[in-house]
């Protein structure tokens, strides 16, 4: 029975899909250093269902800005998070293997960040859910968003 479930697992959740979840969010947010260590938040967020629901529906603009202050209002239905994330944590290394290998991420081993490839043919499909997470989190530091957050990176 358990391998019924993980095959159903793995045809949900398979690098294919969610690595465009990924490069959308390092299209979209600030290069800055360790931004590596975001890639585990981007798809327990994006896929949760009401934080996913809430972070398409941020809005960006001159009169009114979301921030993560005003997604992330409700902390308490935070409460899954951090299992959220180490749930995916395979998936997350799968999915930016996946990116590195098709040149829509690079990594900068000396700032341990990842960043959008220069010309590379984005033949991935734009998550626009994961490009507003990564306007959320632009400006704030790696520490600051897994503190507001109350996750424990790995």
């Amino acid at each position: 029975m358990s391998s019924i479930v993980d095959a159903l697992y793995e045809l949900k959740y398979h690098p294919f899909e969610y690595g465009s979840y990924l490069a959308s969010f390092y299209t979209a947010i600030d290069e800055s250093e360790n931004n590596l260590l975001l890639a585990p938040l981007v798809i327990p967020l994006c896929s949760h269902p009401i934080f996913g629901k809430k972070i398409l529906g941020a809005v960006f603009g001159d009169k009114k800005q979301s921030s993560i202050w005003s997604i992330f209002d409700d902390r308490t239905k935070l409460y899954d998070l951090q299992e959220r994330v180490d749930a995916f944590q395979t998936l997350t290394e799968q999915c930016i293997q996946f990116c590195l290998i098709n040149d829509w991420l690079s990594v900068s081993e000396q700032n341990l960040s990842l960043r959008v490839c220069d010309g590379s043919d984005s033949n991935f499909t734009s998550q626009k859910t994961s490009e507003k997470l990564g306007r959320l989190f632009s400006g704030h530091s790696v520490v600051e968003i897994y503190a507001f957050l109350g996750v424990k990176p790995r």
